[in-house]
């Protein structure tokens, strides 16, 4: 990595976690109804929708992420103001007209496919716009994630056992983005593995795992993966081990764990930049305030922005019949 990439990433992940702290706080106003995201999963997801391919049609990846990919979408090159205007319903919201709650994406530009609050039904479908590119050819792939929990879910095993059909194998990136929790169950209450990627065996497709809360073994892997999935056209597994800093989701309370008990991946990289002398701890804290400051203008520009109507309620279709 040089330095302008690794800079650009520590000011995504700003951008990510300003993003949802502001939506957390929402939650907890008359600004919002209900949270869940992605904190604690950023020195993972930038680089994966860094190295992604957005684009319209199979010659670019399709995109079939859950809930927790804000930092992703940012990376690949979402304004942050389209997630509060989700947030806060309003019609301007380009993925659902202010029809869904927050991290639900929808961009058909993109090729990513609408987010679902059903839990793992994303894995089921994802070999399918797969199966559409290996037929059409080129190098374009399926990226599909998940949480640990999901993977208890029959969708999970149906979606591999799709990717991996003999003479149909698909070109498709399985991720497991395991932060040791199913919203409040411990991760070793539901699972008799200790790695989730090791599933992946038994379907005869390759897997792996990373250090999610590091960012260059996670830029390093999925770089490797990528590489092998646009070559070979065959699926990987890839279990990336992660952190939860706020909780579920509004839901449980969205407040921020203990300091300590959960690795904060922004720190984390923060204190290698400083070592590298690629940025002063003063600066950091400069930017990390102007987008808090930032955050809280975009909001205050989308109250202004008009709620949806009744006539709106079929538009934002993912696509016409």
């Amino acid at each position: 990595m040089d330095k302008a990439l690794k800079l650009k990433i520590l000011d995504l992940m700003i951008t990510s976690r300003c993003m949802e702290e502001r939506l957390i706080k929402m939650s907890k106003s008359a600004d919002g109804f209900f949270w869940l995201g992605g904190p604690g999963e950023e020195a993972f997801n930038i680089p994966l929708g860094l190295l992604a391919r957005p684009g319209q049609g199979l010659d670019y990846d399709y995109f079939h992420f859950h809930y927790r990919n804000g930092a992703t979408m940012l990376a690949m090159g979402m304004d942050p103001k389209d997630e509060i205007r989700q947030m806060n319903n309003r019609a301007t919201d380009p993925f659902s007209g202010g029809r869904n709650f927050c991290n639900h994406y929808a961009r058909y530009e993109w090729n990513v496919v609408p987010v679902t609050s059903t839990i793992q039904t994303q894995w089921l479908v994802a070999p399918g716009t797969a199966r559409a590119q290996k037929r059409h050819g080129g190098d374009g792939i399926t990226i599909v994630t998940c949480g640990d929990a999901g993977t208890a879910e029959g969708d999970f095993h149906i979606g591999l056992n799709w990717a991996t059909q003999p003479g149909h194998e698909s070109p498709v990136l399985f991720i497991i983005t395991n932060n040791q929790y199913g919203i409040s169950t411990p991760y070793e209450q539901v699972h008799g593995t200790r790695t989730l990627a090791s599933m992946g065996a038994g379907y005869g497709m390759e897997y792996g795992e990373v250090d999610g809360t590091d960012v260059e073994a996670s830029y390093a892997k999925l770089q490797e993966v990528m590489a092998y999935v646009r070559k070979e056209r065959k699926p990987f597994l890839l279990e990336a081990h992660v952190t939860r800093l706020y909780g579920h989701s509004s839901s449980s309370g969205a407040n921020r764990v203990p300091e300590g008990s959960e690795q904060d991946p922004i720190e984390t990289w923060l204190k290698k930049l400083i070592k590298q002398k690629l940025i002063t701890r003063e600066a950091y804290e400069e930017k990390f305030k102007a987008e808090v400051q930032r955050m809280n203008q975009l909001l205050a520009e989308v109250k202004q922005e008009p709620e949806p109507t009744g006539d709106s309620i079929y538009q934002h279709i993912f696509k016409e019949v």
